[in-house]
């Protein structure tokens, strides 16, 4: 071996071992506890899962069936039934869902059905695939005995009828046009699950896809370290596969709450345009501990924990 490449050799060996130790997963001294947290003001859904959890239900299971509550609430007009349609008038639904083995699913621009959590979970757990999309997925959850049902409301079909009197396309910050629930749990079993589910930007091009359900961006899981699940403008979260980027940062040391921030701040720090959008993060370690943190004041979130479930208030970087 020549003595430059031999040079090299020990050099890059010395460096990966440098970079393996500062960038060494953080280890947890786990207390035994069960929480959910959830984005905005869902304080039922929330409860759902954080009362399941109490029951000694595992995460995924209960994180499902507390976003189902704002899938079938038609008050909401962000999610599920009820959701703003895209430009046509057609209410598609985006979600996924992720589980402590690193298992996810996923399931895009679904007409007709209601609960398309359960579907993306279903996705994952009963085919080979991570995500279907559109009438495929339509299709295989009428397969799955999934009931068709019409997803636009009066109430969101007259809304759209005013919009198309001036077809003005302006995402507003923290007003409903825009957002996502998602939820995190952590288990008896200290496990740690997550759900994502939305309508999307209303009244959007129609085939739009957010960061909602896309594993990494929505959503992410690592059951070493913990969850992270986003909220807001989807294309700016997409951007910087923001959730993700939130457990990496908890992985290399940061508290949730220091992890959220940074990520918020890494999109305000690069855009121009950041007092036009809102995003913010939602973020809990294997500890329990949690954190979150918006763009613009205003955005809340639940926390159920010890049989208290509370609206929390956010800080934000403007």
């Amino acid at each position: 071996m020549k003595r430059r490449n031999f040079i090299f050799d020990i050099f890059s060996i010395g460096l990966m071992s440098s970079l393996t130790t500062r960038l060494k997963a953080k280890t947890f001294n786990i207390t035994p506890m069960v929480r959910s947290i959830s984005t905005w003001k869902t304080t039922e859904a929330n409860l759902k899962a954080g009362v399941m959890l109490d029951q000694g239900i595992d995460g995924l299971t209960a994180a499902v069936a507390g976003v189902a509550i704002e899938e079938e609430n038609p008050k909401n007009t962000t999610v599920g039934f009820g959701g703003a349609p895209d430009r046509t008038g057609s209410v598609t639904l985006d979600a996924c869902v992720m589980n402590h083995l690193g298992d996810c699913g996923s399931v895009v621009a679904v007409e007709n059905i209601v609960n398309v959590a359960k579907l993306a979970r279903d996705v994952m757990e009963k085919t080979p695939h991570v995500m279907l999309a559109g009438k495929g997925a339509e299709e295989f959850g009428v397969s799955e005995g999934y009931e068709k049902i019409n997803l636009l409301t009066e109430a969101s079909k007259n809304e759209w009828k005013k919009w198309l009197e001036n077809e003005e396309y302006k995402p507003l910050i923290n007003i409903e046009n825009h957002d996502t629930i998602g939820m995190l749990c952590l288990d008896k079993d200290n496990n740690m699950s997550g759900a994502c589910t939305t309508s999307g930007l209303a009244y959007k091009m129609k085939g739009r896809v957010g960061d909602s359900p896309i594993i990494g961006s929505g959503l992410f899981i690592d059951n070493k370290i913990g969850g992270a699940v986003a909220t807001g403008l989807g294309e700016e979260v997409v951007k910087t596969v923001g959730s993700f980027l939130v457990v990496e940062l908890m992985r290399q040391g940061m508290s949730p709450q220091e992890a959220c921030e940074n990520a918020v701040n890494r999109i305000v720090s690069s855009n121009s345009q950041k007092n036009k959008f809102q995003v913010a993060y939602i973020a809990m370690n294997k500890n329990g501990e949690v954190g979150s943190f918006s763009i613009e004041p205003g955005f809340t979130y639940m926390d159920y924990i010890n049989g208290k479930n509370e609206e929390i208030k956010t800080g934000s970087a403007l």
